[in-house]
């Protein structure tokens, strides 16, 4: 460790104690734990302290830092949309409001365990697993998730040894959403456009070796229902030494139903058209290849077939006609699915998310009867859908349900509540998690970077002081 980020670490050592003795000073007579500290845990906690003040809420948090998706999701090319930290930063100060980092629900403590804690538990912590193409061959080595991709460059802990290999000229990216494009666009951008950002390093000295030069994004249906919005396509669009390469086949009578789309569609729609029209005024040695109508069927080595299909009611249905794309290595990203991480969850295992009403957690699907005291907010609830103005309003809405909850006494908040006890046990409390943010701010700063994330959790455990 060397000296300068040393003396950070020392230096947050003495806050602890204090805010420490603050937090167990506080008497509320109103206690909320909210499980996980992303965007829609952050969200539901502002709303839930601005408008009860006798409360405290506390966040728990199974990796030793916060801010989820926002810190290993957000494409690092995107820092403006990592703003939002600033506000999830006020809202953690708070002087009623605690984080538990490093504390896992299912493993280090039970639902159960929370809820005799806590007036009100709110379920938040996302969506970690991958939607599966359900294909032969689909778990050899060159086939991934543009999830553990997106979660490689961007530091999660456990994602360092993804190793992709990137020694192939061509990616085939399965799905047409905006990590999809993401994706897309880290494998072509130049790499000193990513040399500013906080990529990871190991990320950064693999792409350096990178020898890919064409990457498909392949969609099951056509132009009008692509996912991706417009300023992911501006960015792709301008990518310097890329060429995009649109298929004319795929865009047959379209220029004659933009009159009938809604405003954001229509101008998705007109750059797509705008950029067919004007490709091959320019080239470079990197290609990027949207392609429409086509379903993955099959994997073997070193390529990927596709049925050829046609809409259907805006569905895609698979014609008998085939086609096949040279693929070096696949990225799948078709979405995600949240886990049941505690038996005592009401979990809609073919949904991937938590049955609820409005927020709300069901007790009885068949009734529709709510379990009193359990929320949930965000894709555990929702499935993976939106992005993170989304999340907002989902989570301002839940955490509005707890407030009204509590307010017209359909939760009896008359007798105290514990809150969870952390005394001897290895959690990052806000002031380690400031310790962990400056030490990585200061070994960014000495690469020309906003950060260079800790990946490993014994690592920011020491720096954090557990």
């Amino acid at each position: 460790m060397g000296l300068n980020l040393l003396n950070i670490w020392r230096r947050g050592l003495h806050t602890s104690s204090a805010r420490l003795q603050v937090i167990r000073s506080a008497t509320p007579t109103k206690r909320i734990c909210i499980v996980g500290a992303g965007p829609a845990g952050f969200y539901a906690a502002q709303l839930i302290l601005k408008q009860l003040d006798d409360c405290v809420v506390d966040v728990v948090e199974k990796l030793p830092v916060p801010f989820g998706l926002v810190r290993f999701g957000v494409a690092p090319d995107h820092p403006e949309v990592k703003n939002v930290i600033n506000t999830f930063t006020k809202t953690a100060e708070h002087p009623r409001l605690r984080f538990f980092g490093n504390l896992s629900l299912g493993t280090d403590v039970s639902l159960q365990e929370l809820r005799d804690r806590y007036h009100a538990v709110l379920l938040t912590y996302g969506a970690d697993q991958d939607r599966q193409l359900e294909l032969e061959n689909e778990q050899q080595g060159n086939v991934i998730s543009a999830r553990k991709f997106v979660a490689w460059y961007n530091g999660l802990p456990g994602a360092e040894n993804l190793a992709p290999d990137l020694s192939g000229r061509d990616v085939t990216i399965v799905g047409q959403g905006n990590v999809a494009v993401d994706v897309a666009r880290m494998l072509l951008s130049p790499l000193d456009a990513l040399k500013t950002t906080d990529t990871t390093e190991y990320a950064l000295e693999a792409l350096s070796r990178s020898q890919v030069e064409r990457v498909h994004l392949v969609g099951r249906r056509g132009p009008l229902q692509a996912a991706f919005t417009i300023k992911e396509l501006r960015e792709m669009l301008k990518l310097p030494n890329v060429d995009t390469r649109w298929r004319n086949d795929d865009f047959s009578g379209i220029d004659t139903q933009l009159e009938k789309l809604q405003r954001p569609r229509k101008r998705l729609t007109e750059l797509m058209l705008k950029s067919l029209k004007e490709q091959g005024r320019s080239s470079g040695p990197k290609q990027f290849l949207p392609i429409f109508l086509r379903a993955p069927k099959a994997i073997s080595p070193g390529e990927m077939e596709f049925s050829v299909t046609e809409l259907q009611h805006d569905a895609a249905v698979a014609t008998s006609s085939t086609e096949r794309l040279s693929s070096h290595l696949i990225l799948r990203s078709i979405g995600y699915k949240s886990s049941c991480v505690d038996a005592g969850i009401n979990f809609d295992n073919q949904r991937g998310r938590v049955h609820n009403i409005d927020g709300r957690v069901l007790r009885d699907d068949a009734a529709g009867t709510v379990d009193p005291g359990l929320y949930v907010a965000g894709w555990l609830g929702t499935g993976p859908t939106g992005v993170i103005v989304t999340t907002m309003g989902g989570a301002f809405a839940a955490a509005k349900n707890i407030c009204d909850d509590i307010t017209t006494n359909v939760l009896d908040t008359s007798s105290a509540k514990p809150g969870y006890d952390a005394d001897g046990k290895r959690v990052v409390t806000w002031d380690g998690w400031r310790r962990i943010n400056d030490f990585e701010s200061e070994a960014g700063k000495a690469k020309g970077k906003p950060r260079e994330k800790i990946v490993n959790i014994e690592d920011m455990l020491r720096i954090a002081g557990v």
